[in-house]
């Protein structure tokens, strides 16, 4: 598709982006202890720059929340300027996994813990959004984890929202929700306009409409600046450059550098293959983003985000999620998203300082909703255990640990599910009495297509409890390989079978290699 083929899709999408991506890039500077404008910028690069090299149509970069923690124990152990170089060597780091064809490894993530993915941030961000929307903004906006920041958790949060409501913040969550639904439900569906002008752009322009109104007509009503969105204002060019901060390239011999910069290569290409993955799937065309370029594009993106004072960056399911949901088609609405971020931070950040947390937490929850619809979850649970208990465990550790914690977790039961179904599948038995009265049993096991160590268990198991006295035959003869621990576990069967009355046929088996017959010793002094 063109990129400028969709200009009236992907321009109010960028908007909508735009607003959800400003607040949590500067919440995840706060919650990785980083300058907030570190936070922005990371912001621009990820839309400007990795989304003009990236081959991904609907992804959105930027910080990540995955990263805080990685972030903020490698500020406080090598300072801010020692760790922008960490980001520089990471991004170099990820160009080569790039090169290198590393991003296959994305297409290892079994669907149901992709799913689980979706719907376990969905319901993080709906948990997390709840006190935004009530007033209650004490946390960090961009912290995902379970534990927070403060000490409070994800669900303590929830309770200790009550001791601070804020009345108007509840008012522009109310305003902005009817809007939303509105939108949704209704007037998106009646004329071109209402499908030009988004929903969230007109819930967000009645809360900036709010705040500037009860401001100047009724103070006692407006939000106070910790309510609100809180960019970096500088007075002239001189003192936005200020705002920067290089890299100190003297830290280059510091082995703690480059460890960190491995933990956030490997991280950040981890986050952003499954995000890709994830945003494939929410793609309504079923686009496929070529991956290794993507790990050049996040790597790009995190060598210059380093190098001019910014955080690292991935590519992001918050923000790609509201993308996709609000229309958008190509690359172009991620890349503009970007150039609103610079745009507003250069010339308009009063503006931006408008914004009521309130507004955007109202957004974020109907996009959480939209990730966790329980029609998901009915549609995993008819899929059976095998698909359903992945997709289950992986929502849980997403909200009560963190997002790569849970998708390990979700990983490592789909394993299990898979081999347990390997070592089950290995052989079809069938067992039959002969037709003569009083004759013996016999049984036919014919072995799978492709048989390995991890069949062993269950073809010993069925061997054992083969009747003394049965007739066994065992085929093959559909089977490409036999690995040889199974091959073992057959000899050593019929090696006993005849002390128990068992008579042993192979079916399908490549000949067995005979023995070489035992060399006579040399005799001393014989004649050659």
């Amino acid at each position: 598709m063109k990129l400028f083929g969709s200009l009236r899709q992907d321009v109010p999408a960028s908007i909508v982006v735009f607003f959800v991506a400003v607040p949590l890039c500067l919440g995840i500077a706060l919650a990785s202890g980083a300058p907030l404008f570190s936070g922005l910028i990371a912001g621009i690069v990820g839309g400007l720059l990795v989304g003009a090299i990236s081959g991904s149509p609907l992804g959105v970069s930027g910080p990540a929340a995955g990263l805080a923690v990685i972030v903020l124990t490698a500020i406080e152990t090598l300072g801010y300027e020692a760790f922008l170089v960490s980001v520089v060597i990471a991004g170099v780091l990820q160009v080569a996994l790039g090169i290198a064809r590393a991003g296959v490894l994305g297409y290892f993530f079994p669907s149901s813990v992709i799913k689980g993915m979706l719907s376990g941030i969905g319901i993080l961000i709906i948990l997390k959004q709840i006190p935004h929307a009530l007033g209650h903004d004490s946390d960090p906006e961009g912290e995902m984890s379970f534990v927070q920041p403060d000490g409070d958790t994800t669900l303590s949060s929830l309770t200790s929202m009550f001791d601070d409501l804020t009345l108007s913040a509840m008012i522009v969550s109310a305003l902005s929700f009817t809007v939303l639904l509105l939108w949704d439900k209704v007037l998106g569906k009646k004329g071109r306009i209402f499908q030009l002008v988004q929903g969230p752009l007109v819930a967000v322009a009645l809360g900036i409409l709010f705040q500037t109104l009860t401001s100047r007509f009724a103070p006692g009503w407006a939000l106070s600046p910790d309510h609100l969105v809180n960019v970096p204002v500088a007075d002239g060019l001189s003192e936005l450059t200020g705002l920067l901060t290089h890299p100190d390239w003297s830290a280059l011999s510091s082995s703690a550098v480059w460890v960190t910069a491995f933990t956030i290569a490997i991280v950040a290409s981890l986050e952003t293959l499954l995000c890709v993955e994830a945003t494939d799937k929410l793609d309504p065309q079923k686009r496929v983003t070529p991956t290794n370029r993507e790990l050049i594009a996040q790597g790009v993106g995190n060598s210059v985000s380093g190098l001019i004072g910014g955080l690292p960056v991935t590519q992001v399911i918050v923000r790609s999620s509201a993308n996709i949901q609000s229309g958008g088609r190509t690359k172009l609405s991620a890349m503009l998203h970007g150039a609103l971020i610079l745009l507003f931070v250069v010339v308009l950040p009063h503006v931006l300082n408008l914004m009521p947390l309130a507004a955007l937490a109202s957004i974020l929850i109907v996009v959480g909703y939209k990730l966790a619809k329980p029609g998901l979850f009915r549609q995993m649970y008819g899929l059976g255990h095998s698909q359903f208990v992945p997709y289950v465990v992986t929502i849980l550790g997403i909200v009560f640990t963190d997002l790569l914690t849970g998708i390990g977790l979700g990983l490592a039961v789909a394993l299990f599910v898979i081999l347990r179904a390997h070592y089950l599948n290995s052989h079809f038995l069938h067992i039959r009495e002969r037709a003569e009265a009083g004759g013996p049993h016999e049984v036919i096991m014919k072995l799978a297509e492709e048989v390995t160590f991890l069949n062993r268990g269950a073809i010993l198991r069925e061997l054992n409890a083969v009747p003394d006295g049965s007739l066994v035959t065992i085929d093959a003869s559909g089977s490409h390989r036999v690995d040889h621990d199974v091959l073992e576990i057959i000899a050593d069967f019929e090696a006993t079978a005849a002390h128990r009355g068992i008579a042993v046929q192979r079916v399908g088996f490549e000949p067995r290699p005979r023995k070489a017959p035992k060399e006579e010793p040399a005799v001393p002094g014989a004649a050659s």
